[in-house]
């Protein structure tokens, strides 16, 4: 996928869309790109992609609407683009399921990291990954002994986690959607049970960058990840807050 990733530029700017194409090009990407919603979805419709580098602030169809248009129609990286000091419009791209975000003005080679790390982390997760690993022996309700690894799995909260396929299994056996930086947190935790960690830790363990006081797209992270693994979110068991410091996973905790 990385190699050859089909990418979609959506910006009302034309002159943002056409440095973006010709610098995402020239790095291998099959790149086309939309103005607006309409054409973005007229886009997917003709050929899916693999990531969708989106603009918010649109005139008509806002960005955080197609968002979730894009995470509702398949598997898609999504990054959004914003405006520099628009955290709101951060958070609420990350409520979305957006994978990571930039904000503008942003450097090109900064941009293209951030792609390639979210299509590296979809490579990790994708359904040719998961068939390539062996199946575990274990069932989807065994409970595992805590803070332990059996099959490379590891009972988190309500949940199971399976490290090999890069999966969160349902207390049922079903799969449960969770972006990349998502899943990248819960293995962050995961390798260091009982063990509190701060915000700066955590964003550098799980997204390789460090923690902006500003920034709260980890607690959005996390208070997703408590809405999935929590038997009751409102009073987590499995992911605490602990506080001065950070966060800290309980390991056998449900």
């Amino acid at each position: 996928m990385i190699d050859r990733a089909r990418l979609v530029v959506v910006d009302d700017e034309a002159d943002v869309r056409a440095m973006l194409e010709e610098y995402l090009t020239c790095k291998g990407y099959a790149v086309r790109s939309a103005d607006s919603g309409v054409a973005l979805r007229r886009l997917l419709a003709s050929e899916p992609a693999d990531l969708v580098l989106l603009d918010i602030n649109m005139p008509g169809e806002t960005g955080l609407s197609l968002a979730r248009y894009i995470r509702a129609s398949g598997p898609c990286g999504i990054i959004m683009v914003t405006a520099a000091g628009e955290l709101a419009d951060r958070l609420a791209g990350l409520e979305t399921g957006a994978d990571d975000y930039v904000t503008k003005p942003f450097d090109p080679r900064e941009l293209l990291a951030r792609i390639r790390s979210v299509l590296r982390r979809m490579a990790e997760t994708g359904p040719d990954a998961a068939s390539e690993a062996p199946e575990p022996a274990a069932t989807p309700r065994e409970r595992l002994p805590l803070g332990r690894l059996q099959f490379g799995r590891l009972q988190f909260g309500r949940c199971l986690l399976d490290l090999d396929r890069r999966l969160l299994i349902g207390p049922d056996g079903e799969e449960i959607g969770v972006t990349a930086m998502e899943f990248d947190l819960l293995q962050a935790f995961a390798a260091r049970p009982n063990r509190a960690l701060s915000r700066d830790q955590l964003s550098q363990l799980a997204h390789n960058r460090g923690w902006d006081p500003l920034d709260r797209s980890l607690d959005i992270r996390i208070t997703r990840l408590r809405r999935k693994i929590e038997t009751d979110p409102a009073n987590p068991q499995t992911i605490l807050t602990v506080r001065g410091v950070g966060y800290m996973f309980v390991a056998g905790a449900s």
